[in-house]
């Protein structure tokens, strides 16, 4: 159920040129080698202005689905997802998570630009165009608001992609993140990025999740609190749930957003249905979930070769949605330190 077929021979021939161009330098424009799943995960982080952005790269083409479920989402590239695009199966290259807010998708350019320049993306005869989309979340009121990803860190994060040993919690996107927000930011627990990874019937999947919650966030296995708002006094965390009622205001500079990776051959229709049950493990592990003022967003790369997706019992579908919810709340516990059973 999983593959990295070659590129065609016109996207082979394009890098190629563009190595050329570049001097000849194949070395230095060498993409590293995927990981297991066929996919790169590389991080942007400035620890000083508290943002940053993370790339989830398939060189070698993935079948996308997203799904929005928050309601304040900040995206681009979402439309190509949709079943009714799109002019062939495999045709997404990367994600891009972005702090910033609105801003942080300029990380995009850079990625788009980056990948093109190794040949990787839709050659139409003028340019190799790589299908990149992105989500960013709201992180300017922790660090410097005039500090955001740019093209030039979407390039930087691309450079450090890796396939293996990416670090986790306050870097790239989830470098300004934060949690549990009802009693206002002074009182919130930092947020971040984690990774979790789950198998079922020979079949990989992984979550990387930037967690920049509204709400807070709990161990699905024992319902305790591991991070949110902080208790005024003392040590703890107050139940958000007994802080809804009496809030003054409703605080923005939210959003949960990640990936899931997967080497199951999916169509485009399985893709999305991933999607859409992944959120199932954000819903286990942040309360509440999907407000007005959060934009949580999730997408799915399935890297399997398209042509063997309907090989996929409706029982194996399941059972992988399963294993990505899982991974999904996994992902979110590991993003703010904590490391669930």
């Amino acid at each position: 159920m999983s593959g990295r077929p070659r590129r065609p021979a016109q996207v082979r021939r394009h890098a190629a040129a563009t190595r050329r161009a570049a001097g000849g330098r194949a070395g230095a424009d060498a993409l590293p080698p995927p990981g297991p799943l066929g996919a790169l995960i590389g991080h942007w982080s400035d620890p000083v202005g508290r943002t940053g952005c993370t790339v989830v790269l398939t060189p070698a083409g993935a079948v996308g689905g997203v799904a929005v479920r928050g309601g304040a989402p900040c995206t681009r590239e979402t439309e190509i997802f949709k079943l009714t695009r799109g002019v062939e199966p495999r045709l997404v290259h990367g994600v891009v998570l972005a702090g910033g807010s609105v801003f942080g998708l300029a990380a995009t350019d850079g990625v788009v630009r980056w990948l093109s320049q190794r040949g990787v993306g839709l050659d139409t005869g003028h340019a190799c165009i790589p299908i990149v989309a992105a989500a960013g979340l709201y992180d300017l009121g922790r660090g410097d608001p005039g500090a955001w990803p740019d093209a030039a860190a979407g390039a930087a994060a691309c450079a450090a992609a890796r396939g293996v040993g990416v670090a986790e919690g306050a870097v790239g996107a989830g470098t300004g993140a934060s949690v549990g927000k009802a009693a206002g930011g002074a009182r919130s627990s930092a947020g971040g990025i984690g990774i979790a990874r789950r198998s079922v019937g020979g079949v990989r999947v992984e979550a990387i999740i930037a967690v920049n919650a509204f709400g807070e966030v709990v161990d699905p296995a024992s319902g305790r609190i591991v991070a949110g708002v902080r208790a005024a006094r003392g040590r703890g965390f107050t139940p958000i749930e007994s802080l809804l009622a009496g809030a003054a205001s409703t605080p923005f500079g939210n959003t949960t957003i990640g990936v899931i990776v997967t080497d199951a051959a999916l169509s485009r229709e399985d893709a999305a249905e991933l999607a859409a049950t992944a959120h199932d493990g954000l819903a286990r592990s942040i309360r509440p979930v999907h407000t007005r003022v959060d934009g949580d967003t999730l997408f799915v790369l399935a890297t399997g070769e398209p042509h063997r997706a309907g090989a996929v019992s409706t029982l194996d579908r399941i059972a992988l949605q399963h294993a990505a919810a899982t991974a999904v709340a996994d992902a979110v516990l590991r993003a703010c330190g904590h490391r669930p059973n």
